[in-house]
């Protein structure tokens, strides 16, 4: 793979690391301490700056801002990270912001994920694998993403949020609760809306695979006990079945945190 290409009128700060085949576009900042990945390409307009990773092949748009200080008041200078997986690609405008001492000190994404225009990644966030965030979503600090989440867009996710994997959030929604993994959540403020059963089988979830969770959701979100009863008795009927126990396993790693939930009891026909 050739050298690093850089366009005359971009900044590239010493010290930072550029690998093999990176392309800089015009009017390009990067930082110091800053590492891009082999086969990346900043088009143009963009900004990599602070303790930021990116792994190889990313693809970054233009006026897209990407490690610059925490949007925290409470953030004092402190060398945290910003580290970017493989395969990425990042639209206009996207910011995405470094950790801080009162979180983790490090923000991570994943491989394989798109972010469309406008969309923000705060401080401290964990964000899986094969993640897309529609165009405006705003992803407030400390929130965990599983991985094949898609959030549509002008979503708002409040801090310490968890999304589980294949969670599916309509455009425009407001989360301030957990959402469970294979879940779909909607509105304002959000609700369970069901199972995100096209995305299941998008990916080839099979159709048992599909009637089981189907199952276990009606039984976790029926209206008799409480939800801790209810997950241990789903616990002991799929006692075998892996993907219901990433359902519950989740639920109870949240402990008390509240969890999106749907606006009536679900049948269990």
């Amino acid at each position: 793979m050739s050298d690093p290409a850089i366009h005359p009128t971009s900044v590239v700060e010493p010290g930072a690391k550029l690998g093999a085949g990176v392309t800089v576009g015009p009017f390009c900042l990067v930082g110091a301490d800053a590492e891009i990945g082999e086969g990346s390409t900043l088009l143009s307009h963009v900004v990599v700056t602070g303790h930021t990773t990116i792994g190889p092949r990313a693809k970054i748009y233009p006026f897209a801002s990407i490690g610059h200080a925490p949007q925290d008041v409470k953030y004092r200078g402190e060398p945290s990270t910003l580290s970017i997986g493989a395969d990425c690609t990042i639209r206009e405008g996207v910011t995405m912001n470094p950790g801080t001492a009162g979180g983790l000190m490090k923000t991570v994404v994943g491989d394989c994920c798109l972010f469309l225009a406008n969309s923000h990644v705060a401080h401290d966030c964990t964000i899986g694998n094969n993640v897309i965030f529609s165009n405006n979503v705003m992803l407030a600090g400390h929130c965990e993403i599983g991985d094949f989440v898609i959030i549509g867009g002008g979503a708002g996710v409040h801090q310490f949020v968890r999304i589980g994997q294949h969670a599916f959030i309509g455009g425009m929604s407001a989360i301030e609760n957990d959402v469970i993994p294979y879940g779909m959540a909607l509105g304002n403020r959000a609700h369970l809306a069901g199972l995100n059963i096209i995305g299941l089988r998008r990916r080839s979830f099979s159709r048992e695979q599909i009637h089981d969770i189907r199952r276990a959701y009606r039984l976790l979100f029926a209206d008799e006990g409480t939800l801790a009863e209810r997950v241990e008795d789903v616990a002991a009927e799929f006692a075998t079945h892996p993907t219901v126990h990433e359902i519950l396993d989740f639920i109870r790693e949240g402990k008390d945190r509240s969890l999106c939930t749907p606006r009536d009891p679900v049948g269990q026909a």
